[in-house]
């Protein structure tokens, strides 16, 4: 595409920006029923936009000792961040996921959920570590529409917690978020853990334990190939089977039925009745490339059309070139028709992005 050419998915021409970060021009029909659509048919509701690639932890599976984050001034300001959600409602984006870096490290945070609140989003939800809760408004976060709240919790004991996360943080710090949640009125918390053999595979049937014991939806992550040291191999991969399985042993499952078809997680309930539920997150041995709808955009303002894109587009150009909105959606229109059919990790040719989970967004 070269600058100022007509696209024609929205007739209207997208600002100067670098051509090398602009994406193809999609079809005039890729806009059909107002929603941003892929080459491959699928249509994006889900959209997971970083605020910030700070984290206050260092956890061994994302970032190395040494990981440098991104100029500040190179990140996005709060009113990119407002345009980026505004622009995305009215696109047919209906599920807006808050992530970092730990988000609740941007300084402008409140601002930002009490902004995006009124954009219409079907549903809001954020992920965190859980560390920085005791001082966040929650309350008034839930009246301003966030609906949801993740957080993050790699093992159930302090020794390991510490080992992983490089901090002094305990157990009891997600335990006291979970609490300070429901406190908050949050309903169907979910706390997230990236299962790595020889880490904390041996937790994986005590994680269910957790699950039952604080009714919450346990989801089990697989380690994928996303850390900043680039050394992830299958061996350290635990397989969805093998969680099934370890589970199961101590608590029988049973399969629930989404009902989204586009769903990241495979969901059980316990067939006794008891609280809390698992979910399982086979990105690597069960990979739902096939009904993805999400988008990514990074604290610095990149589309990534896909978690392990090699190609990402600078929205942050955009932004800053005094684009309306319907530049920006003509933008969005073009670097979602861009998506990867799958993320290819079993193919031989398979190279990891460069960028770590932590500066994608989760």
């Amino acid at each position: 595409m070269t600058p100022d050419t007509p696209n024609p998915a929205s007739n209207v021409s997208l600002p100067i920006v670098d051509e090398a970060s602009a994406p193809p021009v999609a079809p005039a029909d890729a806009t059909r029923d107002d929603a941003l659509y892929d080459s491959h048919g699928r249509v994006i509701r889900d959209l997971r936009l970083s605020v910030t690639d700070r984290c206050n932890y260092r956890c061994v599976y994302c970032m190395d000792p040494d990981f440098r984050y991104m100029p500040k001034q190179e990140l996005l300001q709060l009113d990119e961040y407002i345009a980026v959600a505004r622009v995305a409602a009215a696109a047919g984006i209906e599920k807006l996921r808050i992530t970092g870096g730990e988000p609740t490290l941007y300084p402008q945070l409140d601002e930002f959920i009490h902004a995006i609140g009124r954009f219409g989003f079907r549903d809001i939800a954020m992920t965190t570590n859980g560390s920085r809760i005791e001082a966040m408004p929650l309350r008034a976060w839930h009246r301003a529409g966030l609906n949801r709240l993740t957080f993050s919790l790699d093992s159930l004991r302090d020794d390991r917690v510490q080992a992983i996360t490089r901090t002094r943080s305990t157990a009891a710090t997600v335990i006291h978020a979970i609490n300070k949640a429901r406190d908050a009125e949050f309903e169907h918390t979910k706390v997230n853990a990236v299962v790595v053999r020889d880490i904390n595979d041996d937790e994986v049937a005590d994680f269910a334990d957790f699950a039952r014991e604080h009714d919450v939806d346990m989801r089990l992550i697989e380690f994928m190939p996303l850390d900043s040291g680039h050394s992830w191999s299958r061996r350290k991969m635990v397989t969805a089977d093998e969680m099934i399985a370890a589970i199961s042993a101590r608590h029988p499952l049973e399969p629930i039925d989404a009902g989204d078809p586009h769903s990241t997680s495979l969901r059980f309930r316990f067939a006794d009745g008891g609280p809390g539920q698992i979910g399982i997150i086979a990105s690597v041995s069960r990979p739902f490339c096939g009904a993805c709808s999400r988008l990514r955009i990074t604290a610095d303002g990149k589309v990534r059309p896909c978690l392990f894109s090699h190609d990402e587009f600078d929205l942050r150009a955009v932004l800053r070139s005094g684009a309306d909105d319907a530049a920006v959606r003509a933008f969005l229109v073009d670097a979602v028709w861009t998506k990867q059919s799958g993320h290819g990790i079993s193919d031989s040719s398979f190279v990891q992005p460069r960028r770590t989970m932590s500066s994608i967004g989760g």
